[in-house]
């Protein structure tokens, strides 16, 4: 048959025959020359293939890890709305038993071995504090002052670990920024900070219950509702100065509550 009568994929494929043919005769003529050639001629061959390895894998763009996807919003809320249920606490009469009514709600600030919650005139200096997992401690009253009540707890009490409280100053905060609490009924809600003026922070939140603490995506304290107000919270600046007073408005023996971060 004439080659000038092959189609064009019978001279494609005899072109690759040839191709083919050709590399393993010039593969087997390599092997068989380097077999034979002198040692100095092997190693310098041997170094051209390694350097030409090295060449062609450097231009290689290498593949970049895939960062991990950020957390979505409603990641976020429910991160931050479960410590602060980790952190709020109830409050009971000193004698309470197991059908006691719970007097009020609080936040455990872990740092600081101490519960604020907001100043009501039937909270008493001494009280029991039951955490998030069940478990009950006696406290007394500390500091009181500006809306707040802080309780603390005996230096030797085992205290359960939660969540630490990042205790956000109100200069720190951003109209606009989200706002999350646990009203004192159990129930989530969300909002926005609307306005930040001395010493409260006002919030599109419903009224949440006096003691009931805000949070923002992070889960960190904006704010504690003194109640009365919807959205009305007292700032973390006052929390903060209670907590460094060195006198307190009450007898607290036993109750050590330390300077939070």
């Amino acid at each position: 048959m004439d080659i000038e009568e092959l189609s064009k994929s019978q001279l494609i494929l005899l072109t690759i025959l040839i191709n083919f043919v050709t590399s393993v005769a010039t593969g087997i003529l390599t092997v068989s020359l380097l077999d034979r050639a002198p040692a100095l001629v092997t190693q310098t061959v041997n170094r051209v293939v390694e350097h030409t390895i090295e060449t062609v894998a450097a231009a290689v763009p290498a593949v970049a890890p895939q960062p991990a996807p950020a957390p979505s919003n409603q990641d976020l809320v429910m991160s931050a709305i479960s410590e602060s249920a980790a952190r709020t606490v109830t409050l009971y009469p000193s004698d309470a038993g197991t059908t006691t009514p719970a007097l009020s709600v609080g936040a455990y600030l872990p740092s600081s071995r101490a519960v604020v919650t907001g100043a009501q005139d039937s909270l008493p200096k001494e009280t029991i504090i039951e955490f998030a997992n069940g478990a009950r401690f006696p406290a007394s009253l500390a500091h009181s002052g500006k809306g707040l009540m802080i309780y603390g707890f005996a230096d030797d009490a085992t205290l359960p670990k939660e969540p630490q409280a990042t205790l956000v100053s109100s200069g720190s905060l951003k109209l606009g920024q989200t706002a999350l609490a646990l009203a004192a009924d159990g129930s989530a809600a969300t909002g926005i900070v609307a306005r930040v003026s001395d010493g409260s922070v006002h919030t599109t939140l419903p009224d949440i219950g006096a003691g009931s603490a805000a949070v923002n995506l992070n889960g960190d304290i904006i704010g504690v509702s003194a109640g009365g107000t919807p959205g009305v919270l007292v700032s973390t600046n006052a929390i903060t100065e209670l907590l460094t007073a060195t006198t307190t408005s009450a007898d607290a023996k036993g109750a050590s509550p330390a300077a939070s971060k």
